[in-house]
């Protein structure tokens, strides 16, 4: 058998890397198993400041700063042609008292900056291969790679995404489920200042979402049916610049297409269980959702803060089934709401039904009309909880921030 860890943590990704680096924090011995990534990924993520707060503590807040533009308004426009339409709702950081919501950071440099601190961490061992099979006994779990050689830890940590690993040797069954649709990605400059807002067009086909980057660039997820979108995909990038003004009404001015085009197909996954034995989940291995909402990441940095907090609890990895079974109860309430939110703005997007729409429609109206109400689902927006005991606290007593958002 080959070296024994306190925390083996499989996926390499955005969640993995960081799930290792805040674990090795603790002097916990780790080991991270996965190969290199074999292409860079184009997109952006826009992190709450929950997940930046994370980021700082890890210490690659700084390496991305530079590369990251925040977000300090987001608004909602109605851009269907229903008989009921709602109205356009802006949410603004400052109605906080924060200077902003988070920040939209591109993968590749966020995920460049948690290699480098994984590489340079000594409680990390860094093992570029795939695992192909967990097992586990009394007393720890063994993960096979695909060279054939073992190593074993006391906790095994699942960032290996949809199709994993982990989940598998836990024998954690899940929820899947698809959409009608096709995310297009892609980053385009613009002619006028985005002035760090973020604007979500809903439309029949789902949500046009435009989202800052520095200077007078911005990141887009536009939602199409799967052939419309390969259609799209395939346009002259002058001629999809074009499209996309249009579908902005020209709020940015003249549009250029900076990046390559890729696309998503839209689907969803929640398992039944967030960690079983000495296994836990995290990031995509647990849950995934189509990119609306500014969910997807934010929800597995979520996902490692409660583990090294469910770790904390139970005493260390000695203790590893209290600290499996204390992480899966943490999480139970915060993926399934967030799954059932995501859906349901969704598909209220897709369905024509008319009772539907005078819904969705109010729902946007009241936040609009009603402040406190806004900002309540400001707050639980960007940090699950937090609106409702804010509203128990006596008022002026704002949770201290970081200053990740000011320039």
């Amino acid at each position: 058998m080959g070296e024994t860890f306190d925390i083996a943590v499989i996926g390499a990704g955005l969640a993995g890397s960081a799930a290792a680096l805040a674990v090795a924090q603790r002097g916990y011995k780790t080991a991270l198993v996965a190969p290199r990534p074999a292409a860079a990924d184009g997109r952006t993520t826009a992190l709450m400041m929950p997940s930046i707060e994370l980021l700082e503590r890890l210490g690659v807040w700084p390496e991305v700063r530079a590369a990251a533009a925040p977000l300090r308004a987001m608004r909602i426009i109605d851009a269907t042609s229903r008989l009921v339409r709602a109205p356009t709702v802006t949410f603004h950081a400052s109605e906080l008292e924060i200077d902003a919501f988070g920040f939209n950071i591109p993968n590749a440099p966020l995920l460049e900056a948690l290699t480098t601190a994984v590489e340079s961490c000594a409680d990390i061992t860094c093992y570029p291969k795939a695992a192909i099979s967990i097992n586990e006994d009394a007393e720890q779990a063994q993960v096979i790679l695909e060279d054939g050689s073992a190593i074993s830890a006391k906790l095994v940590v699942g960032a290996d995404g949809r199709n994993s690993k982990v989940r598998e040797a836990a024998r954690i069954r899940t929820h899947d489920w698809s959409y009608p649709q096709t995310a297009v990605v892609l980053n385009f400059s613009h002619e006028y200042p985005h002035a760090d807002t973020s604007n979500e067009f809903h439309t029949e086909s789902g949500p046009f979402t435009q989202v800052p980057l520095p200077g007078r660039m911005s990141s887009l997820v536009w939602a199409l049916s799967p052939a419309e979108a390969e259609i799209m995909q395939a346009r002259p990038k002058g001629e999809l610049a074009v499209l996309i003004e249009e579908r902005m009404h020209s709020i940015l001015g003249k549009v250029a297409v900076e990046s390559a085009v890729q696309r998503f197909a839209f689907s969803g996954m929640i398992a039944r269980s967030f960690g079983r034995g000495r296994m836990v989940l995290v990031g995509e291995a647990g849950h995934v959702f189509p990119p609306i909402g500014a969910q997807g990441l934010n929800l597995g940095l979520r996902d490692v803060l409660a583990f090294v907090a469910a770790l904390d609890r139970a005493g260390g990895p000695a203790n590893a089934i209290a600290a499996v079974r204390g992480y899966d109860r943490a999480r139970r309430s915060d993926v399934v709401s967030r799954t059932a939110s995501v859906d349901m703005l969704n598909r209220t997007l897709l369905h024509d039904f008319l009772p539907v729409q005078v819904l969705r429609s109010g729902g946007l109206a009241a936040l609009s009309a009603i402040a406190p109400l806004r900002v309540l689902a400001m707050r639980e927006g960007m940090e699950p909880g937090s609106g409702f005991s804010f509203l128990r606290r006596p008022q002026g007593r704002e949770r201290h921030r970081p200053e990740a958002g000011r320039r």
